[in-house]
């Protein structure tokens, strides 16, 4: 059967059709949380209503938006990378690192996207050759790579002697606008249009929806599955190159937090638009509920653990609602 007429029915993104009021509040009511919330850090905090506290939360949300946007190609297949903060690493200091030795600006950010690639395509074919669930090859994966952000750096920070071209990337602006913030939506919109106007997405849907009925239609399951992992570590490694950037900085730890809230960003946004699918949408809208509330908490000077047991509970909140509300199951 030709692979060009293969239709994807709504139940292969694990999402059951609802109906009526039921279909609305699934998929809106955490859409109208986002903005309740809005509304009133917007009354109860001063500082909050600003153009350079709203751009600051655009900046702060940028790295993580990638991360998550990449994060929805595997869930998309139904699979998930735990190797992704230690990716968003690796490419943070890879690129410092050769900037330093006397690399071309362009030549250094190559190495850092490739990296990313090697290490998502690896994933892949532990996934689909060896045959180890994506879960425990990419747990291990992070585990190698954190040994390896320590071996190349050893255990220190780089820092000193970057270009200002690069340092531009993550701390520039434009109209006051963060250069980060433009990075985001630019990564987003191309992540969106190939998830929900190409062919690919809609095989990559197919996959994570019905292996079988994918399969039997003529889509190729195995590259479907590696081609998810080796997007989700590309968008890790160009996260991970911008954060340096930010940071002015190549830090081998640095990339860990990103795991659990990218993790939080699709799982959030798994509940609103098409309940129970990931959806770059539904991650964009994810990636800004925390960073409002991240945004919110710091400026009533909450401190960083109540922030962390807050975005602890909205992720199990989330997975419930997802869990509940549809038949998916993510492992």
């Amino acid at each position: 059967m030709s692979t060009q007429r293969i239709s994807v029915p709504a139940a292969a993104t694990g999402a059951p059709k609802q109906s009526g009021h039921r279909d609305w509040i699934l998929r809106y009511s955490t859409l109208g949380v986002l903005i309740l919330m809005f509304i009133g850090f917007s009354i109860f905090v001063d500082r909050f209503l600003t153009p350079f506290n709203l751009a600051n939360i655009f900046q702060q949300i940028a790295i993580l938006t990638i991360v998550g946007a990449g994060l929805t190609f595997g869930f998309a297949a139904k699979e998930i990378d735990l190797s992704v903060g230690y990716t968003v690493g690796l490419a943070g200091i890879l690129v410092p690192f050769l900037l330093i030795q006397g690399w071309p600006l362009a030549g250094a950010i190559l190495v850092g996207l490739v990296a990313g690639l090697a290490v998502g395509l690896i994933n892949g074919l532990l996934v689909t050759k060896v045959g180890i669930p994506s879960l425990i090859a990419t747990l291990a994966m992070g585990s190698v790579l954190f040994g390896v952000n320590f071996l190349v750096t050893g255990g220190r920070a780089i820092y000193g002697g970057l270009p200002q071209s690069f340092l531009d990337l993550g701390q520039g602006r434009i109209l006051e606008i963060p250069n980060l913030a433009f990075f985001m939506l630019g990564f987003a919109l191309i992540a969106w249009f190939v998830m929900e106007r190409t062919v690919f997405g809609r095989y990559l849907y197919a996959v994570g929806g019905n292996q079988k009925a994918a399969e039997l239609s003529g889509v190729r399951i195995s590259f479907y599955r590696v081609a998810s992992l080796t997007i989700v570590s590309l968008f890790a490694a160009i996260a991970g190159v911008l954060l340096a950037a930010r940071l002015g900085s190549g830090q081998p730890n640095v990339g860990e937090r990103y795991l659990l809230d990218g993790l939080a960003t699709v799982f959030i946004g798994m509940t609103m638009f098409r309940p129970g699918t990931a959806t770059i949408a539904g991650t964009f809208c994810g990636a800004l509920f925390i960073g409002v509330i991240n945004n919110g908490l710091n400026l009533v000077g909450m401190d960083t653990y109540v922030q962390n047991i807050i975005k602890g509970l909205i992720i199990i909140v989330a997975v419930a609602i997802v869990s509940r509300s549809t038949k998916l199951h993510l492992l």
